[in-house]
């Protein structure tokens, strides 16, 4: 019996910085560990094998006094080992990769896919983000918003590059 395809929800941003910098921001690990999480969360690579099949561990901990509160009151831990395997890694255009959601009280761990499509445009870097939605709604909304505000941390990081050049 197969599981019903969750829906997909597409992010997308352009960056005004060159498709090398912002891949490198998507793919080594001073450039994720420069922005990736949301405000509040700082995340610690310890292992980078960009290819298909390979993969990538990281550990997300709140850091912030209020996030910490938020982590402590919903019964979650204050630091998390999360796994992704890289499904697709087309340098420079395309990184596809399955986060393992096993964090979840209560909640089977199950897979969840996002796609990021860099293209090069005259005013940047154009990228569309794509994901999986949640298990229920609220997670979804969680996840949503914990996007966005990753999505503003790099935008954040590029201005501060830019700003040194």
């Amino acid at each position: 019996m197969s599981e019903t395809p969750r829906r997909r929800i597409t992010l997308e941003r352009v960056f005004h910085a060159g498709l090398d910098d912002v891949w490198a921001l998507w793919t080594t690990a001073d450039g994720i560990e420069s922005w990736w999480g949301p405000e509040g969360f700082k995340v610690t690579i310890r292992s980078l094998d960009l290819r298909p099949g390979g993969g990538m561990r990281y550990v997300l901990t709140a850091t912030a006094p209020e996030t910490i509160a938020f982590m402590e009151k919903a019964g979650l831990p204050l630091a998390t080992e999360a796994r992704i395997t890289f499904t697709d890694v087309q340098k420079m255009r395309r990184l596809t990769y399955v986060t393992l959601i096993d964090f979840v009280p209560g909640v089977a761990p199950y897979p969840n896919t996002t796609d990021v499509e860099l293209t090069a445009t005259p005013d940047g870097v154009h990228m569309v983000l794509t994901i999986d939605a949640m298990h229920d709604e609220t997670w979804t909304g969680r996840a949503l918003q914990g996007r966005e505000s990753e999505l503003r941390k790099l935008e954040a990081v590029i201005a501060k590059r830019d700003a040194k050049m």
